[in-house]
């Protein structure tokens, strides 16, 4: 096991060396940021200086050193509109992705498996062909305009939560967390739902399958003839075994929703890293935008990892495969 987690670890290593050159190329080559940063009607001497004073003036390869040497040392960079480290720009509106990511997960857990379940073990009954129709729906309704029904229908319509923002804040252990305020909690759920819907169906349509699979299976009918109770039988020996591509799945979904919650977060006016993504691309802040790919990449790693380490914890042929090795 210590050999795989190992290995694993080395791939990881890679794949952030590879990504971190294919950032910093691919967006330090593109566009000029002074155009932007400096009044265009300064003379070449301003426009020099400034250059000087970003680092811009430096052959390429130069720069990319100064990058590299930066990472070892967890600095990405200074932006260059605020004037602050990038990372520290970054991981001061992180928490508030990570809130609404992780809550619109629990979301598409806690609805989607039940769902998906009844689905499974009852495929030809209506209640089951109307989850299925609507899980989709949920696949097939674009995010930006779900968000506005969404804000319509609550918010205008009805008026029982709020359009946007994030509402009263505590800290817990110095970061700010909206859900444990009954104002943070109204203003989390839309945004966390409209996030959560493409996943719930997602959720869904393997919790139907896995179940239906599952139920055929030598181990669940030997519980069965046991005697043991139905709720047993489906909440132990089906739930486990249909969490297992669960778990797999929803570790890339995670990473795949931090990344792309800007929609989002601009919809509902969220202060997380997606309205400053927005914001770093359209005034060139390359350091911004490279540290949030950079941190990006990190996290889709480290989830892929976790979600090894979960997934052969779950299904013991993945530790014996290991060993194995």
């Amino acid at each position: 096991m210590l050999a795989y987690l190992i290995r694993r670890l080395g791939q990881a290593a890679l794949v952030m060396a590879v990504m971190a050159t294919i950032v910093f190329f691919g967006l330090y080559t593109v566009g000029n940021p002074i155009d932007l940063l400096i009044n265009p009607e300064d003379d070449l001497a301003a426009q020099e200086a400034a250059m000087r004073r970003l680092g811009l003036d430096q052959p390429i390869w130069v720069q990319f050193g100064h990058f590299v040497g930066g990472i070892f040392e967890g600095d990405l960079g200074t932006s260059f509109v605020h004037n602050r480290p990038a990372l520290e720009l970054i991981l001061s509106r992180l928490p508030a992705t990570l809130e609404l990511v992780f809550f619109a997960m629990l979301l598409a857990v806690l609805i989607g498996v039940p769902l998906g379940m009844i689905a499974g073990l009852r495929p030809d009954a209506p209640s089951s062909k109307a989850i299925m129709a609507a899980s989709i729906l949920g696949f097939s309704i674009p995010n930006f305009w779900q968000g506005l029904m969404l804000i319509m229908l609550f918010a205008v319509y009805w008026g029982i939560l709020p359009a946007g923002g994030r509402g009263d804040t505590v800290d817990v252990l110095g970061i700010p967390v909206s859900f444990l305020t009954w104002d943070g909690l109204k203003h989390l759920f839309l945004p966390a739902l409209n996030l959560a819907i493409f996943k719930m169906s997602l959720v869904i349509r393997l919790a139907r399958a896995g179940t239906a699979e599952v139920a055929l299976q030598d181990y669940v009918k030997y519980a069965r003839a046991r005697g043991l109770s139905p709720s047993r039988v489906i909440g132990v020996h089906v739930l486990k075994n249909i969490l297992i591509p669960v778990v797999t799945v929803l570790g890339l979904e995670t990473g795949n929703a931090i990344a792309f919650a800007v929609v989002t977060e601009t919809v509902f006016a969220w202060p997380g890293i997606g309205k400053l993504l927005i914001d770093s691309i359209n005034l060139l802040d390359r350091p911004v935008v490279v540290a949030y790919l950079m941190l990006t990449v990190f996290m889709f790693v480290m989830i892929n990892f976790l979600v090894d380490i979960g997934y052969s914890l779950l299904d013991p042929r993945v530790r014996i495969q290991a060993r194995g090795r």
